[in-house]
């Protein structure tokens, strides 16, 4: 099967619901925007945002994010969640790979489900090495890190990227290995591929200008 996401720089384009750039408008222009700056592919978040996107004639990585107050997996958690977004156009369904408890069938299951029935890749997001190497044994189509340092076993969140991680990932799993997380400059980008990723993910430093404004002032603003 060919693979649906090149390699290349993905672009998170997500903003929660207390962002002034929530809703599928802006993250249409930021997914047209992303590709005209050479983004070969996108990541989304629900059915409206990812009917957006793909108006940017890009591969989409589409999740579906459902909170709950009992359980900590929020990432596509369900097969109703990926099948949600598989209809809005979503080629790869990313869901939460970890160990950690659910409401609903297990990653395994949901795994083979998607692939099977929804005909899709899965993308799956990780926080450790044996998760990574489960996912990638259960026939997830990517390994990504996307979970290192956001699950309670693998806190508190390091302030660089797991480059540990992807790169013990990238020379044991025979799937593709994305990295993602903290990857905020283009250095890290660089270093990400050196050390073995099929694409890096970059949200925040590149579809959030509250964070990174938030950051200048940090920064540079005198007090």
């Amino acid at each position: 099967m060919s693979l649906a996401l090149p390699k290349g720089l993905i672009v998170s384009c997500q903003a929660r619901a207390d962002n002034p750039l929530h809703g599928p408008v802006f993250m249409g222009a930021m997914a047209l925007a992303a590709r005209d700056g050479g983004a070969k592919g996108l990541r989304a978040n629900g059915p409206s945002d990812i009917r957006a996107v793909k108006s940017a004639d890009l591969p989409v990585i589409g999740i579906h994010k459902v909170f709950s107050d009992e359980y900590p997996v929020y990432i596509t958690p369900d097969f109703g969640a990926a099948a949600a977004i598989v209809e809005a156009g979503a080629e790869i369904v990313a869901l939460d790979c970890t160990m950690r408890p659910r409401n609903g069938e297990s990653p395994e299951v949901l795994v083979r489900r998607i692939r099977e029935e929804l005909k899709a890749e899965v993308f799956a997001d990780i926080s450790t090495f044996e998760e990574g190497v489960a996912a990638a044994d259960w026939g997830a189509t990517y390994v990504a890190t996307t979970l290192s340092g956001y699950t309670e076993y693998t806190e508190p969140k390091p302030e660089f990227p797991d480059l540990e991680l992807l790169e013990k990932l990238a020379k044991r799993v025979s799937v593709p290995v994305v990295a993602e997380g903290r990857y905020n400059t283009p250095e890290w980008v660089k270093r990400g591929f050196d050390a073995g990723a099929h694409a890096v993910v970059v949200g925040t430093m590149i579809t959030n200008p509250r964070e990174i404004t938030k950051m200048f002032v940090r920064g540079g603003v005198p007090a």
